[in-house]
């Protein structure tokens, strides 16, 4: 590596410098990393008071405009801070932020969204319209794939495509500088673009006032408050039993009787309007957020499955059990939030509650029957090379086997279990013959016989000495301590679903001004790193800022749009569209806003119309794609995903060809 003998020069006097191209890289990710952090201490700042103050004022502006904050914060930094003829070079990386955050959005992250959501659509695995033969095929599975699984939205997600399509308007009117060589008129378009950008952000804050609708999908979004769940909670609140049995499957003979005290007509159907009448009973954390309409739409979808406008019985046993399903694997993948976490402890706390003790008992049973063959001189019933040692295991039995009857009784394995010293933990002996008595009587007749102990002795030390009775699932333990956290998030949690206390408040605050101050302090240090490494690898800084920075800035709101969609469920998968396309539209919206207010107010030159027309392109297509249909299946990933490097090429392609004009 070489290193310049000039002397770099640090920023604010204290900030790290580099005088060659790898550390400038470096540098670059560090600030990145730390904007990152500074993104989302202004992102959990702004959701509590979002949170604790709902739809209003505040979500409707200061919070749409939280989420678009660092892009803005680095346009400032780099038109303001510099001289004129820096600002120019500058605002070009600026401008690659911009355009790299919008279509890193609509891109790669679209696609990704559409992949981990994407659902087998009704009908499409039949294989009524397919030869069985051809499916072995790789080439025809691959196209099932992509054509007969994918993601659906509801309306509201269309609406918000065609809004985020408005937000190219100042895009094309800018554009009409060089279609018509207005270079005498071109501050006068700028300030009328100017104009006309800001008009459309404040009407936006003003739509989401009087129309809230896009304030409550964005508050269910941050909040993921599920429907199913407040559901699933009320009815076992009024059902007569666990809607779950110990071993965890659905309890049909409950679900069949909530069947029975829904139907209030008592014609073996539930209507639209006892589902209503249902919902109407149940308390919701923020009632304005649920509308009844559609909520008795989605769970009609979801029951109705012959598509009559009823819920037959056999219908209504099937939605539950498959919500039920559904509601334990999403506890195990931690998809929910903490108040969700709340209301499945009544659902589901019985159950696992009983598998953690049979865990745990069955844990107790193994150490303290390996603890006694080893003591009593039989040896260990491994071989050194981990595999059962069938010798000692025979020897076992017959010790066991007190009446030499070649099987053992449960009277025998009490005695047994009653001679051995489990520590100071205290063991149910019945319940733990029983439990042993299940697992090696194989034939159901009360006893064990020496086939029987040795291939059920065999297979429980076969994996591991410190393992149970029965090899639990490879999943449990991540299963039962995700439980052990559910139980510490419900215990935070208790105060109610949303802390509204001062300390609250301050806690909020005070993430919205440390993100703010980080973000700020290190939006030039991180636009100098980039121009530096630009100019040290001979590459355009927009390409660096536009493939580089918008990986920091969008990194947060990545994640939580990935973890919502892999949910896979309608209203998730809407919600996270919509978010999509309302960050889209922010970033567009007043990223050209801030653009064009620097540009005005230093007297920059206009010299960006390749990166706006692209921006324009991608939003056009990906928008008229969205606000057009409600299903995209897998393939359409595959386009999304195209985009990102053709605009990459179609912006080299358009600078190059304004270079030779």
């Amino acid at each position: 590596m070489e290193y310049s003998s000039e002397e770099c020069e640090q920023l604010y006097g204290f900030l790290p410098c580099s005088n060659n191209i790898f550390g400038h890289l470096f540098l670059i990710v560090v600030y990145e990393y730390l904007m990152f952090h500074g993104e989302s201490y202004v992102a959990s700042g702004g959701e509590q008071i979002f949170k604790i103050l709902g739809p209003g004022v505040f979500g409707a502006s200061v919070f749409q405009v939280l989420g678009a904050l660092p892009e803005s914060l680095i346009l400032l930094a780099s038109g303001l801070l510099n001289s004129k003829d820096t600002a120019q070079e500058y605002v070009l990386t600026a401008v690659g932020l911009l355009a790299g955050s919008t279509i890193l959005l609509l891109t790669v992250l679209w696609g990704t969204c559409v992949i981990v959501g994407s659902c087998e659509f009704p009908g499409a695995g039949s294989g009524a319209t397919v030869d069985a033969n051809l499916l072995q095929k790789p080439y025809r599975k691959i196209l099932l794939m992509l054509t007969g699984s994918g993601i659906a939205t509801d309306e509201e997600t269309g609406y918000m495509a065609r809004i985020m399509g408005l937000s190219i308007i100042p895009f094309i009117i800018i554009q009409i500088t060089i279609l018509f060589q207005l270079s005498y008129g071109e501050r006068v378009v700028i300030l009328i673009t100017l104009i006309v950008s800001l008009i459309f952000l404040l009407l936006y804050f003003i739509y989401q006032i009087f129309q809230p609708w896009i304030q409550q999908r964005r508050l269910e979004y941050v909040k993921h408050d599920h429907l199913v769940i407040r559901i699933l909670r009320y009815f076992q609140e009024h059902a007569v039993g666990k809607l779950l049995t110990d071993e965890g499957a659905p309890n049909i003979s409950v679900i069949r009787g909530l069947f029975e005290e829904t139907d209030l007509d008592g014609d073996d159907y539930i209507s639209p309007a006892e589902i209503k009448e249902l919902l109407l009973g149940i308390r919701f954390r923020k009632p304005h957020l649920i509308n009844k309409e559609d909520a008795v739409l989605d769970v009609l979808g979801q029951f109705d499955i012959d598509g009559d406008g009823t819920i037959t019985k056999d219908e209504f046993i099937a939605g539950i059990s498959k919500w039920l399903d559904e509601t334990k694997k999403g506890l195990h993948d931690r998809s929910y939030s903490n108040n969700s976490l709340k209301d499945l402890q009544q659902v589901l706390r019985p159950w696992i509650l009983k598998r953690r003790n049979e865990k745990e008992m069955k844990e107790k049973l193994m150490s303290g029957i390996l603890r006694h063959v080893q003591n009593s001189g039989l040896g260990s019933l491994l071989k050194e090379d981990n595999t059962p040692d069938i010798a000692n295991i025979k020897s076992l039995f017959e010790r066991i086997d007190l009446d030499g009857d070649n099987c053992i009784s449960q009277a025998e394995l009490k005695e047994l279990i009653m001679s051995i010293k489990f520590g100071d933990m205290p063991l149910d002996v019945d319940e733990a013959v029983a439990r042993i008595m299940e697992k090696l009587d194989v034939n159901g007749d009360r006893l064990i016989d020496e086939e029987e102990f040795i291939q059920g002795l065999a297979k429980w030390v076969n994996i591991s000495s410190h393992q149970a009775l029965q090899s639990p699932k490879p999943n449990d333990e991540i299963f039962l301590k995700a439980w052990k956290e559910t139980d510490e998030l419900v215990e935070q949690t208790s105060a109610g679903p949303v802390d509204k206390s001062p300390w609250a408040w301050f806690k909020a605050i005070m993430l919205l001004l440390a993100g703010i101050l980080i973000l700020s302090v290190l939006a030039e240090p991180l636009i100098h790193s980039v121009q530096s490494f630009s100019t040290a690898a001979n590459i355009s800084s927009f390409f660096i800022a536009f493939i580089l920075v918008p990986l920091a800035t969008n990194a947060r709101a990545a994640t939580s749009a990935i973890s919502a969609a892999s949910r896979r469920k309608e209203r998730t998968t809407s919600l996270t569209f919509s978010e999509i396309y309302g960050g889209v539209f922010m970033n567009n919206v007043l990223g050209i806003s801030v653009l064009l207010s620097i540009i005005y107010v230093r007297e920059l030159t206009w010299d960006f119309s390749a990166e706006v027309l692209v921006v324009m392109i991608v939003c056009v297509v990906m928008g008229m794609f969205a606000s057009l249909r409600s299903t995209f299946p897998v393939w359409t990933s595959i386009v999304a995903y195209l985009l990102y490097p053709l605009s990459l090429l179609l912006v080299y392609a358009l600078d190059g060809f304004a270079k030779w004009f």
